[in-house]
């Protein structure tokens, strides 16, 4: 049982520690009016919702697509 409960607590620190890195990674500060990319506007809702956005939607979805390295 001892190590049961001992799996469990490793489970939920790496968890945890991963969710950290995520919200690490979420982008930060002041939305963009207008997309890095295709330099179109940027909806308000998505610059409301998305704080720190840089790209509109279709954008944002085709760099999410693109591997880590071609980005």
């Amino acid at each position: 049982m001892e190590q049961l409960e001992q799996a469990e607590k490793f489970e939920t620190m790496f968890r945890e520690h991963g969710i950290l890195a995520a919200r690490a990674q979420l982008p930060r500060g002041e939305s963009k009016t207008h997309c890095e990319e295709c330099e179109e506007p940027i909806p308000e809702a998505r610059r409301q919702a998305v704080k720190g956005c840089k790209h509109c939607v279709d954008c944002a979805e085709l760099l999410q697509r693109k591997p880590a390295w071609q980005r």
